[in-house]
């Protein structure tokens, strides 16, 4: 077989890398492909799950993770205008809004007794649009009295009727809530004008049940709501409106001996015996007539009567009057366990029941569910807007009975709804929904004192804030903020504690309360600071401009302006920059003619331009000569010299010549620029005035001239023996402390500052003479080894010195 081109048929299979009479290949010998889709190993971090809303004049964006955003909302943001809700989108809320039916089918169904009058009373005193406040103790049947004036009541006013829930509900929170119900309002919660225009819209009979609204607060629900009927039903211990207000008043008493004795037949499930009949009239006397009583009562005899069947005994014993009038303990120790246990969860979390979906969950049994049922026939939960409650006195009838519960139902609460409102498929509406029963969960984590009760606080608060935010739960939102913000602080978690902090306020600036959203924001600001925590942080003091900018404050802005290119440098001393005191300047010394500085001009190497004559007033010139600049001198790398070069040569006149006297423009100057500076070039140093007078320029004006004074020997110029500058060292000292031989100087003054094609070399620094200074130098001036100045004499030079 040819080794290069291998043929598959003697093989039989065609495969080029099968042995022959080996093993057939099967599916665990089969080369792996490559896979098709992602790594199912790598674990796929869960989505944040951030929502919009329109609040008033701001975008609200809710971030789970670093805190919501506030701004103010684009124009092309806004929201549609409301619209209303048809009749058949108000029938579906109203029925959502009422409390979900328990499995199974109920035992009794309690019926309207002797509340006829009452009922009548109220349906017509709203078709006359005039508002009622429905008083009556707990227990006295105000809920099933407001389902039967709702009946009656449709068809009164064009927007229907709209039930309300008032348990632990402010007047704000209830107009949101009215509004929401008639107008179609999708992520958006309209701001305090447009809140005030659509509730002025609406004409609708609103039954608002265990109302806790009153007074000013009643009074401004009312005038927000001109156009509506109101029925609020309530306690007697909830504030009266004011007078102004005209709110009728109608009191709910209990019912009649004969009202007690139909429900209690109707809880037994039979006719009641002689002595029943005896024992439901000390109970009527004792209950005050309190409807709830006698369904309490009935399921009472209905528990005796299981009792009965079971043990085989023709009689038992009837319940004391005191069992009766606070019968909830001896009903508890009579249920089933799933029962007890939904009735422990209850009591755990101060009487609010949890929907019955999560009862499974909850209590561990499947058919969990079913104990509301239970519940309800024996009267110890009773509905409340669209959930239940314990009935009123059954949480105190319990704790009486030492029913006390350590805590760990309520932390097993906690524990399911962190898992609960957290999960991807919990949309915001039902978890504002379960609200109620999440914030008694927490509340009831946050009073006590154990550390790991106190961090599932925090995160049950951390986890379920976002969702109560979106789905407009507003009221339930703040409540959330501020017992996660308490148990954050117990428990030593500072980041969540900015975070809370953070979220109030931007709650507080919705609601347009500034100075709590600027308390709550720098709050926040501070402790995520503290944590390096930048882009908390900067979320922080965006939502402070903004409150500075709602409340018409000026946000200091300080901005470092830099260059245009490259870092920033150090400053520079220029002639506009240098200090403004004046020092005294030294004389010039002998055969120096004062001139007026050149003109300035760029280069790397600076060349004097031509000189100017003294002013004809008298007053001293200025000598070109005489400022050097002065460079700043680097820490920690000693002094940098700036060495100024050149020779000042002045052509005096020779008396009794008939030539012309020599020009002062031939005086020459030369200076090397730093290699600092680079292009920029040297400006020319303002002198300091002179504390000496000058030379006397005599009649002419003109320094240098034969009809000038004779000056003293101490300052007489030399006189140069030719037309030619000397190129010898001079017998004075120089104006500077250079070394440097003397130049000859060009011809005509340049008018360029094209640099010349050779630089000098630098010279080294001068070494110190023993002649002593004309002078003693100025106090603020530097010493003479150091100075880089010809603002004083110098040392005189050796003779070898000059010639080196």
């Amino acid at each position: 077989m040819d080794p290069n081109h291998r043929d598959p048929h003697p093989r039989g299979d065609g495969d080029p890398h099968r042995i022959p009479g080996g093993p057939q290949p099967g599916p665990a010998e089969r080369r792996p492909r490559p896979p098709q889709g992602p790594d199912l190993g790598q674990p796929v971090p869960p989505r944040v799950r951030t929502v919009e809303l329109v609040a008033g004049g701001h975008l609200v964006t809710v971030n789970p993770v670093d805190g919501s955003e506030i701004e103010v909302c684009p124009p092309g943001r806004h929201p549609s205008p409301p619209v209303r809700r048809t009749p058949d989108d108000r029938a579906a809320l109203a029925a959502a809004a009422r409390p979900p039916a328990p499995p199974g089918v109920p035992r009794t169904h309690h019926r309207l007794l002797e509340r006829d009058r009452e009922r009548d009373t109220l349906v017509q005193l709203l078709a006359r649009g005039r508002s009622v406040r429905l008083t009556g103790a707990r227990g006295s049947g105000r809920t099933v009295l407001l389902d039967a004036v709702a009946t009656r009541c449709e068809g009164l006013a064009p927007d229907g009727v709209v039930r309300l829930d008032g348990h632990h509900r402010t007047a704000d929170e209830l107009l949101h809530a009215l509004c929401a119900a008639v107008h179609l309002l999708p992520a958006h919660r309209p701001g305090p004008a447009l809140l005030a225009e659509l509730a002025g819209e609406i004409g609708a009979v609103v039954l608002i049940d265990d109302a806790e609204i009153g007074g000013a607060a009643l009074d401004s629900f009312l005038a927000a709501t001109p156009e509506c009927a109101v029925l609020l039903a309530c306690t007697p211990e909830v504030p009266a409106p004011g007078e102004e207000a005209r709110v009728e008043e109608v009191v709910l008493d209990g019912i009649g001996r004969s009202g007690g004795l139909t429900l209690l037949a109707q809880g037994a499930g039979r006719a009641l015996s002689e002595d029943e009949v005896s024992w439901a009239g000390d109970l009527w006397f004792e209950s005050e007539g309190l409807p709830l009583r006698f369904v309490q009562a009935g399921a009472l005899l209905h528990q005796r009567d299981l009792l009965r069947e079971e043990s085989g005994s023709a009689e038992a014993p009837l319940p004391t009057v005191a069992e009766g009038a606070a019968p909830a303990a001896l009903l508890a120790s009579r249920l089933s366990e799933a029962a007890r246990a939904t009735l422990g969860f209850a009591y755990a979390l101060g009487g609010e029941v949890p929907h019955q979906a999560h009862l499974p969950a909850l209590v561990g049994d499947t058919h969990a569910d079913a104990a509301l049922t239970e519940l309800l026939d024996c009267g110890l939960v009773t509905p409340v807007g669209n959930r239940y409650r314990l009935a009123a006195g059954v949480t105190e009838q319990l704790a009486a009975k030492g029913y006390a519960d350590e805590g760990e139902r309520a932390h097993t609460a906690a524990q399911h709804y962190t898992w609960w409102t957290g999960h991807p498929s919990v949309t915001p509406e039902r978890a504002a929904a379960e609200s109620d029963a999440v914030l008694a969960a927490l509340t009831a984590l946050v009073g006590g004192q154990d550390p790991a009760r106190q961090a599932t606080a925090v995160l049950l608060a951390r986890t379920v804030a976002p969702a109560l935010a979106a789905g407009l739960a507003w009221g339930a939102w703040e409540r959330v903020l501020r017992s996660g913000q308490e148990a954050a602080r117990l428990s030593g978690e500072v980041a969540e504690e900015a975070y809370f902090h953070h979220e109030l306020g931007i709650l507080a600036l919705c609601q347009d309360r500034l100075d709590r959203a600027r308390a709550e924001l720098e709050a926040a600001v501070a402790l995520r600071g503290a944590l390096a925590d930048k882009r908390g942080t900067v979320a922080g003091r965006r939502a402070l401009a903004l409150v500075a900018d709602r409340a018409g404050e000026t946000v200091p802005v300080t901005r470092a302006v830099l260059p245009a290119d490259g870092p920033p440098l150090p400053p520079r001393r220029t002639a506009s920059a240098a200090p403004t005191e004046r020092r005294p300047r030294a004389t010039p010394p002998a055969g120096v003619t004062r001139v007026q500085p050149a003109a300035p001009v760029t280069g790397a190497t600076v060349v004097g331009g031509p000189a100017a004559t003294a002013a004809k007033d008298g007053r001293p010139g200025r000598a070109a000569l005489t400022g050097a600049r002065r460079n700043l001198v680097a820490a920690g790398a000693g002094a940098l010299l700036v060495a100024v070069l050149g020779t000042v040569v002045t052509l005096g006149a020779i008396n009794g010549d008939d030539e012309e006297p020599a020009s002062v423009d031939r005086v020459t100057t030369e200076q090397t620029t730093p290699e600092d500076e680079g292009d920029e070039g040297t400006e020319a140093e303002q002198p300091a005035d002179s504390a000496e007078p000058s030379t006397d320029p005599g009649e002419d004006g003109v320094t240098g001239t034969p009809d000038d004074p004779t000056p003293s020997d101490s300052a007489s110029p030399s006189e140069s023996e030719s037309d030619e500058p000397s190129s010898s060292p001079s017998d004075r000292p120089s104006t500077s402390p250079s070394d440097r031989p003397t130049t000859k100087p060009p011809t005509t003054p340049p008018t360029s500052s094209k640099p010349p094609t050779t630089p000098p070399p630098s010279s080294p620094d001068p070494e110190p003479s023993d002649t002593t200074p004309t002078e003693d130098p100025d106090p603020e001036d530097p010493e003479p080894g150091t100075d880089n100045s010809a603002s004083g004499p110098a040392p005189e030079p050796s003779t070898s010195q000059m010639l080196s």
